[in-house]
């Protein structure tokens, strides 16, 4: 019976979800679609050319719905531990953060130095991008408590993958162990992007003449990777809070 319920209202939020999504979109063209009467129903326009237009917006926005509606779920499921993330960070505080950061990435340079499979080039990269993640922890946090929803977006997130995967990806470039798990996914992901995304223009034949992706090529691209993917994580998020709001969305602003 309590799966049953369960189910129940996760059926109902959807069609919920889809119902607003969908309103949302017909009031774009359709204003007056969001005036309800609780006798007459929704409004619907007058005349076989406006009805025809007002059922061709709606298909279309169906249709858009079916294809964004999946990422609008990981939103919010991204939200969900961004949540946690970010009331974490509020009980440690911009220093707790930035400590906790120095303390997890300082282990991983103390393990690459004690390591002898580790050269000493291996550690000082390490280190070096320890030091970057670690800086990145702190902008993540403060840029999170200032200047609202967008320097949030479009500071804080970007910052905050940098301080989450920056240090484990350099120290994959000296590790075959860690490479396998790490590097490997990265080159299926930039083959990927090159031959799918970046083609426009020739800019994938431009990046693979110039460039290898081996060593600091790969430190390079989870740069790059970094601000887009923390921009579609922050404007999923933007995205659930705006559809379906929390009671304590407006303090929590990550």
């Amino acid at each position: 019976m309590v799966v049953e319920r369960e189910q129940y209202g996760v059926v109902s939020g959807v069609r919920a979800d889809v119902a607003q999504l969908h309103e949302h979109w017909m009031a774009v063209v359709f204003p007056r679609v969001q005036q309800t009467h609780s006798v007459v129903g929704q409004w619907r326009p007058d005349g076989a050319l406006k009805q025809g237009l007002f059922y061709v917006w709606g298909l279309f926005g169906a249709l858009a719905l079916l294809v964004t509606y999946p990422f609008l779920l990981f939103g919010f499921g991204t939200r969900f531990f961004v949540r946690r993330v970010d009331s974490t960070a509020t009980r440690l505080g911009a220093i707790g953060v930035v400590a906790l950061t120095a303390v997890a990435w300082g282990l991983l340079t103390a393990f690459v130095w004690v390591q002898e499979t580790f050269s000493a080039e291996a550690f000082v990269a390490v280190a070096a991008a320890s030091v970057v993640a670690v800086v990145s922890a702190g902008l993540a946090a403060l840029f999170t408590r200032v200047g609202g929803r967008v320097t949030t977006v479009l500071l804080a997130y970007p910052a905050a993958m940098n301080a989450l995967f920056l240090p484990p990806v350099v120290a994959a470039l000296y590790s075959p162990t860690l490479a396998g798990a790490v590097l490997t996914g990265s080159e299926s992901f930039a083959v990927w992007l090159l031959d799918n995304v970046l083609v426009v223009g020739d800019v994938n034949a431009f990046l693979r003449s110039q460039f290898s992706l081996e060593g600091g090529a790969y430190v390079a691209m989870w740069f790059a990777i970094a601000v887009p993917v923390g921009w579609l994580l922050g404007l999923l998020v933007t995205l659930a809070d705006v559809v379906r709001p929390k009671p304590d969305s407006k303090s929590s602003n990550a």
